[in-house]
Order: structure tokens, then C-alpha cells, then sequence
């Protein structure tokens, strides 16, 4: 099939433009005094912790096995007690036969570990997912108090929105954090998810109601007229329509929760903002580490964003 002429030239534009602004940024970073430490930030992704053994006692070095890499450190004391510690080769601090003392140092061991960024993406990762599932739930059973007849309902549900939307989310994470963790004893991880969910939940809800009252009133009136209770009809014929038209918009909601859930390192919540802004203390790579981590960022939500595209056309298509 042969493409459009249009089609190509569009497409050439589109590089010509990104390519003119990746130049003009690189060119903009050239002028900065800056030196550039990038060969120091994988470390901050995984890195190798030395672990240093040490003998427990008063004793002797009894037998000392070689086992490839590592070598098998046999001690006995005075009294007839053993320990046994495996060591790096290369670390070996103590020869066969030698006398040692409490607290000597026999060599050392190494293990790969999840640097900062890793472990505060893990943080981000499950205090968003967790927060979603609670904003799910609020902003559910909110958006059906929004429709429903009970004026009681409707209204506490209204008085939520107002307040929530109206108020930031920063404010929201200090109150619930110094009022209500200090009044009920809350640690800082129950108050930012609870948090992040009451404000997900607060835009979860009004979705949830205009999806629901997207649906043709007849669709309700025809499940009732079968026979159907209100909530069989609600959760049988309303609610599966609704889902399809409210999924684009609230997968946009949860995908910037990922980004919101950034302000919850204001209380000491170690995530991946706060992670980079402790590397940054102690390295003063201020540019490379905030690329980093908004690349991290970046690629959470594209393949959020990725997933939630394929789920929208496997509706489509089962339609």
C-alpha cells in the first residue's frame, strides 16, 4: 500500500522538530558549568554491600577449605566452641593455626542489593497500586450515592467531592499525617495512602457518575421492567456500559496518582522523590539524578498508559 505523500512529510516535520529541540537542549547544557557524573548513578540502582565477618571469641584458626570463590573458616576457642563462617578468598585476613581475638576480622563477604532508586520505586510502585485499589472502592460506591434518590446520601457525597477537589493535594497529606496520624496513631505509610486514596477517590467518583449517567435512562426501565432490583440492574446492565466509557478517563486518573504520590515524601515517606532528593544530598548530582528519576517515572506510567490502550481495544472489539 503506498503511503500518502502528505503522510511522509507530516512524519519528516515531526522528526525535524524533535530532533531541532533534542539540539537545542543539548546546546543549552553545553553552556553550563557543569561536570556531568553519570558513571556514578548505576550504583544507586543496584550495588555490591560488603558484608565484614568477624569471630566471636577468644580462639584458633582450626581448618581453612577452599570451596572455589569462597573459602570455609573453621574457629575453636579454649573451651571447645565452633564457628564456621564462609569468606571471599580474596578477603582472607587470617592463616591456618593463628591466634585470634573477639571482634578480629576474618574477611568478608559480598552481595548484590537494590540501591536507593530501585527501593524507592518499589515504594511508589505499591503505595500507588495500593491507594488506586481504595480510590476504586471510594470513588465507586461516591459516584452511586452522586445518583442515587437519597437526598442524605447525595449530599454527604457531594460535601466529600467539594472538599476534597477543592483543597490541594499537599495540605490533604499534611493534615492527614499531623491531625488525624497524631489522633489515631497512624504510622506516615497509613496517612499517605489514605491520603492519596480520599483524592483519587473524590475524582474516581464524579467519573463514576457521569459515566453512569452517560447510559440511557431505558436501559434502567428495561432491566426493571424484567424484573431486576435496582442494584441487580446497576450491577448487571448499568455499570458494565459505564466501565467501558469511564476507562479512558479513569485510567488518566490513576495514572497521575503515580505522579501525585510524589508528595508524600513531604512526610518522610522514603519513595522514589524522596530516594533521589537523599542521593542528591550526598552526591550533589543534581541533573543526572532528577533525569533518572523522571525517566523512572516516565516509564511506569507509558506502560500503564500502553496497557490501559490494548485493554480499551480488546473492548471495542469484543463489542
Amino acid at each position: 500500500m503506498k503511503i500518502p505523500q502528505h503522510s511522509i512529510i507530516w512524519k519528516l516535520l515531526l522528526a525535524v522538530i524533535l530532533l531541532g529541540t533534542a539540539a537545542a537542549t543539548w546546546g543549552a547544557v553545553a553552556k553550563i558549568d557543569y561536570v556531568w557524573r553519570w558513571q556514578r548513578v548505576p550504583q544507586y540502582f543496584v550495588y555490591q554491600s560488603e558484608e565484614v565477618e568477624k569471630i566471636a571469641f577468644d580462639g584458633q584458626v582450626e581448618t581453612l577449605t577452599p570451596k572455589g570463590e569462597l573459602t570455609k573458616v573453621l574457629t575453636i576457642s579454649a573451651t571447645g566452641e565452633e564457628q564456621v563462617l564462609e569468606v571471599e578468598t580474596h578477603t582472607l585476613n587470617v592463616s591456618l593455626g593463628e591466634d585470634l581475638f573477639e571482634g578480629d576480622i576474618i574477611g568478608s563477604t559480598f552481595e548484590w542489593r537494590p540501591g536507593p532508586l530501585l527501593t524507592g520505586l518499589w515504594t511508589t510502585i505499591w503505595i500507588s497500586a495500593t491507594a488506586s485499589v481504595f480510590a476504586l472502592i471510594i470513588g465507586l460506591f461516591t459516584g452511586l450515592a452522586r445518583v442515587s434518590n437519597n437526598y442524605t446520601l447525595n449530599g454527604l457525597a457531594a460535601v466529600y467531592i467539594e472538599c476534597i477537589r477543592g483543597t490541594p493535594l499537599l495540605v490533604q497529606i499534611f493534615i492527614a499525617y499531623f491531625f488525624l496520624g497524631t489522633v489515631f496513631d497512624l504510622s506516615r505509610n497509613v496517612c499517605g495512602i489514605g491520603a492519596l486514596a480520599l483524592f483519587a477517590g473524590a475524582y474516581t467518583a464524579e467519573i463514576v457518575r457521569a459515566g453512569i449517567q452517560a447510559i440511557p435512562k431505558g436501559q434502567m426501565e428495561a432491566a426493571r421492567s424484567l424484573g431486576l432490583s435496582l442494584p441487580q440492574a446497576m450491577i448487571d446492565i448499568i455499570l458494565p456500559q459505564a466501565f467501558k466509557k469511564i476507562l479512558p478517563p479513569l485510567s488518566g486518573q490513576y495514572i497521575s496518582l503515580i505522579k501525585d504520590s510524589s508528595l508524600v515524601s513531604v512526610i518522610a515517606i522514603t519513595d522514589l522523590t524522596k530516594s533521589g532528593r537523599e542521593i542528591i544530598t550526598s552526591t550533589f548530582a543534581t541533573f543526572e539524578v532528577w533525569l533518572v528519576v523522571a525517566a523512572m517515572y516516565l516509564v511506569i506510567t507509558s506502560v500503564l498508559s500502553q496497557l490501559v490502550y490494548h485493554l480499551e481495544r480488546r473492548l471495542a472489539i469484543s463489542d
